[in-house]
């Protein structure tokens, strides 16, 4: 288990370098910097900048598969930058502080909204999966189901067809791109909560939800680090 012990080398900030004492690699000031995501859209997420009790437009128009969106950061500096180390540069320290935030902002909701629910990471192909070592959902959701006390699924679902880097296409060619790029296992009645590191425009998150929706999921609700503008 990556997380079970703690280091035996002294702790220090992941962002500024200081020694800690505490649990959480991450010191008051470097904490009081990071842009913590408070108000948008109860569908996707959106930053909004204000208290938001209808969807926004786009969700208005075309309301996402999955029936909300919790994000516990914005995708601005400096969290931008710890979820790249993480995802890219396997920086684990930074992983594991991201995720418990993520899990402070889902327990400071009603823990009845969230009691019961399934956690399944989105899903890497076998050869993405190779060529990183590690499957960064599946890191921060092993951070929750420990702390929020949930049980984990990976297996629930699976990426059967490798995609093209969502970054460079448009949403329709997002769309396009997803399309039957995921499989479920029957999960009749079950609420599950797919985790990811950044949801963009939501496309991901959607067909994965489409997906277990399909496969008999009652509920499918989105829970990422950091939502993008």
């Amino acid at each position: 288990m990556v997380y079970k012990f703690k280091p035996l080398l002294p702790a220090c900030c992941v962002l500024c370098g200081a020694a800690l004492r505490g649990e959480l690699d991450l010191c008051a000031p470097c904490a009081a910097e990071l842009p913590l995501h408070e108000d948008g859209c109860p569908l996707c997420a959106m930053p909004l900048g204000s208290a938001h009790l209808a969807p926004c437009g786009h969700c208005q128009r075309q309301p996402p598969r999955f029936s909300a969106c919790v994000a516990a950061l914005r995708y601005e500096y400096p969290a931008r930058e710890l979820i790249a180390r993480f995802k890219f540069h396997g920086d684990l320290a930074a992983g594991r502080v991201l995720a418990h935030l993520l899990a402070r902002r889902i327990a400071a909701s009603d823990p009845g909204h969230y009691a019961g629910t399934v956690l399944v990471p989105v899903p890497l192909h076998r050869t993405r999966l190779a060529e990183r070592g590690f499957n960064q959902s599946e890191r921060i959701a092993r951070v929750l189901a420990r702390e929020l006390v949930l049980p984990m699924l990976p297996a629930l679902a699976a990426r059967v067809r490798r995609t093209e880097d969502q970054k460079s296409l448009d949403a329709g060619a997002r769309r396009r791109n997803l399309a039957t790029a995921f499989h479920a296992e029957p999960c009749a009645g079950l609420r599950v909560a797919i985790i990811d590191d950044v949801i963009t425009t939501g496309t991901t998150a959607d067909a994965l939800a489409a997906t277990l929706l399909e496969a008999g999921a009652a509920r499918v609700e989105a829970w990422c680090l950091a939502r993008a503008l």
